[in-house]
């Protein structure tokens, strides 16, 4: 066969599979799975609007993404749920196959874990309707004041990093309280035991759209080319290109675009 009617045969193939919503992955180059048939995610369900749990049942951006994406794969998607913290080490342990929680992509993370992003996203700062305590945003307004985060996530990174320019500038350190869960660094704003609180620009769309009467945001979005993404083990090669070979599909058929629109994303979240 000559290289050329090769290529086109597979082309061919390939755009067929594309089309029927049929997985790219040959059963050889399959990865190893916790439980056979299912793809086993670990996630901290407490981060509105990417995962969260209501009604008693777990619901949000990302357990929509892995479901279309676990249905592309031919595959039941089984969530385990657990504290962010202990997201990590679960994954380095094998006790799930992928990270699916919104895992904000730096540095620290990648020396333990491979990503395939699939949104950017930014961060904005929420306070009590009407600003109490007048301030303007990311800057000097915060020294000195308490601001709510969630424990081990980029929040608590980006607090800690102004509360240091506050004392650099002479001026007070600011007092970050952690929680383990946004809702609850919310609650704290809402009951004025924190000044305010840091949370992703999604989620102060949830948040304002649910709470219009309890908060507002102050100041601009910072931060705003943070990637997000599944986490999978280091030298996974075969998980990461199954994933990849799933969204792929799902920003084919406009899954993509089409949840980023029902979660009231901005349209800046889409790296696709």
């Amino acid at each position: 066969m000559s290289k050329n009617l090769f290529l086109r045969r597979y082309a061919v193939v390939t755009l067929a599979a594309l089309c029927l919503g049929a997985p790219l992955i040959s059963q050889a180059a399959a990865p190893a799975l916790i439980s056979k048939g299912e793809l086993t995610y670990g996630t901290a369900a407490t981060f509105m609007p990417f995962e969260y749990m209501l009604d008693g049942k777990m619901t949000g951006f990302d357990i929509d993404l892995i479901n279309a994406l676990s249905a592309k794969l031919a595959l039941k998607p089984q969530p385990m749920s657990m504290e962010f913290k202990g997201l990590i080490p679960a994954l380095q342990g094998k006790r799930v196959d992928i990270i699916n929680s919104a895992m904000y992509i730096n540095p620290v993370r990648s020396e333990q874990v491979e990503f395939v992003p699939y949104l950017k996203i930014g961060s904005r700062v929420i306070v009590a309707k009407g600003n109490p305590a007048g301030i303007t945003g990311r800057d000097m307004s915060l020294c000195g004041k308490n601001v709510a985060v969630t424990l081990g996530g980029i929040e608590e990174s980006q607090a800690r990093v102004t509360s240091k320019q506050c004392q650099d500038a002479g001026k007070a350190a600011i007092n970050v309280m952690t929680f383990p869960a946004g809702t609850d660094s919310a609650v704290a704003v809402a009951q004025n035991r924190a000044d305010a609180e840091f949370t992703s620009t999604p989620g102060a769309v949830a948040l304002l759209s649910e709470k219009a009467d309890t908060f507002e945001t102050t100041g601009d979005e910072f931060e705003a080319d943070t990637h997000i993404g599944f986490a999978v083990r280091k030298g996974d090669e075969q998980m990461k290109t199954l994933l990849e070979t799933g969204l792929k599909q799902l920003v084919a058929d406009g899954t993509y675009q089409k949840l980023i629109a029902k979660w009231r994303f901005p349209a800046s979240v889409a790296i696709f």
